[in-house]
């Protein structure tokens, strides 16, 4: 049976946050984020569509709202994929277990014919040698009916 590796999710600020993630910290992140917006620095990519041009006009409460959902509709996206990945993993891993006990089977089988054909030729080798003896023993048996009539 395979075994489905559950991924672990933190919670940073109601943000969903994959343990894989390493180095990367969320929060500081979004702080630096809120800083700016906060300043009136814009992000350095204006044209990247993150906010659609309807959300420029939204508050900086609302662009953090917005941005903290769209992360987290990402993060979930990412999750599925990591535990898609990881069921596909358990998987192959399955699959490669199954086809090394196939492989394994058919060289036991493979060892299992070649004994049975040797074995064969050696019956056939006997059955010849015994037809030969029938067939000089049919041939006396012949020859003294001869002599006895």
């Amino acid at each position: 049976s395979s075994k489905i590796r559950n991924v672990e999710i933190q919670s940073a600020d109601g943000v969903a946050v994959l343990e894989d993630c390493i180095g990367f910290s969320l929060t500081k992140t979004i702080s630096k984020v809120e800083e700016k917006l906060k300043k009136g620095v814009l992000p350095d990519c204006q044209d990247d569509d993150i906010i659609p041009r309807v959300g420029n006009g939204m508050g900086t409460e609302a662009q953090i709202r917005l941005l903290k959902a769209k992360l987290r509709v990402t993060q979930e996206d990412l999750a599925n994929l990591v535990f898609e990945c990881r069921k596909k993993d358990d998987e192959n891993q399955n699959l490669e277990t199954r086809l090394k006990d196939t492989e394994e089977e058919n060289t036991r089988l493979q060892r299992t014919i070649s004994l049975q054909q040797s074995q064969t030729e050696k019956y056939k080798m006997l059955s010849q040698e015994a037809n030969k003896k029938t067939e000089g023993l049919q041939q006396e048996v012949t020859a003294l009916e001869k002599v006895l009539q």
